[in-house]
């Protein structure tokens, strides 16, 4: 007697398993079983893109290749030029008047004094002006300037002693006579000073720079 046909069209269990309560995705035992799908066709992808390429740092993460920031601001140029001569012009009056008041003490000039009034010239108008020729030419020429200034300075406060009179009348009612004075009593000593102090002023605008 022949054994009955199984219809063709039988469903067949998935992967050789054996539904376990009805659930066709249940593997085996000791198989992980699949993930069930979630009904979100867009669950499991990435984030999509947002245009910024560091996005996705974390705060305080560097920038790539290993730098810092991205983008480091320049430091700001030193280079205003008319600062730097009105800078040179301020610093000659001040390092002039001291020069003055230390050689009128002493009664006499002292070289290093004349130097010190070029360098700090030089030295402050680059600080602020930056290397910039006219600042340096203008550093020299006002540091002849002050020492010239220190020079009369010194002789008005020796006249002032000899004629035993105050200082600023010297200076207010008898300048002529002061500028007399250091006209006749200048040496090679005394250019030699007006000298070293625009030298100096290069030097100082140098080193500054």
């Amino acid at each position: 007697m022949s054994q009955p046909v199984q219809p063709s069209n039988q469903p067949q269990q998935p992967f050789g398993g054996q539904p376990v309560d009805g659930n066709p995705y249940a593997g085996q035992p000791g198989q992980p079983a699949p993930a069930a799908p979630t009904g979100n066709p867009y669950g499991q992808q990435p984030p999509a893109p947002t245009g910024n390429p560091f996005a996705g740092q974390q705060p305080g993460q560097g920038a790539p290749f290993g730098g810092g920031a991205p983008f480091a601001p320049a430091p700001p140029a030193r280079n205003n030029l008319l600062l730097g001569v009105a800078v040179a012009l301020g610093a000659a009056i001040v390092a002039g008047i001291l020069y003055g008041v230390i050689a009128g003490s002493i009664e006499r000039e002292v070289g290093y004094a004349a130097v010190g009034v070029g360098f700090l010239v030089g030295f402050a108008a680059s600080k602020v002006g930056g290397s910039n020729p006219a600042v340096i030419a203008a550093s020299a020429v006002f540091s002849i300037g002050g020492v010239y200034l220190g020079q009369l300075i010194g002789i008005s406060m020796i006249l002032s002693d000899l004629a035993q009179i105050p200082f600023s009348e010297v200076v207010g009612d008898h300048f002529d006579t002061v500028t007399k004075a250091w006209s006749e009593e200048a040496d090679f000593m005394t250019y030699l000073f007006l000298g070293l102090g625009a030298v100096a002023a290069v030097g100082g605008a140098k080193k500054a720079g």
